[in-house]
């Protein structure tokens, strides 16, 4: 199940579904399809590891900015890759007072049509 909820709107969206990684050649499209600063910022960016400083990050883009103006190809880290979530039931909440809350299920059916129904809060 995927969840996103934003306090300060009072939204919150839940998907269930299936989850499966994305093959090397869907990845590979996808990320030659980014401008080629995100793909550099893929290269030069370890995601989530500590950094020492911004200047650090900011001299491994400039150095890979270098190298491809110089005719180096840019490569797919072998790291990078992602997922696709194929949605069976989606649901959007609505905060609103005294827990009147909006609630909306799409159910996704055998005939690939949505079902959507209204849920008590």
């Amino acid at each position: 199940m995927l969840s996103v909820f934003w306090k300060e709107l009072e939204r919150q969206v839940r998907i269930n579904g299936a989850v499966s990684k994305i093959t090397k050649e869907e990845s590979e499209a996808y990320f030659f399809s980014r401008p080629l600063g995100s793909q550099i910022g893929a290269i030069a960016s370890n995601q989530s590891r500590v950094i020492q400083s911004r200047d650090n990050l900011e001299t491994k883009v400039k150095t890979i900015q270098t190298q491809t103006s110089e005719g180096l190809k840019i490569e797919k880290p072998d790291y990078w890759g992602g997922y696709l979530v194929k949605p069976i039931t989606i649901e959007f909440w609505q905060g609103r007072p005294n827990r009147l809350h909006d609630r909306l299920r799409y159910t996704l059916q055998a005939d690939e049509n949505w079902k959507i129904e209204r849920l008590e809060p």
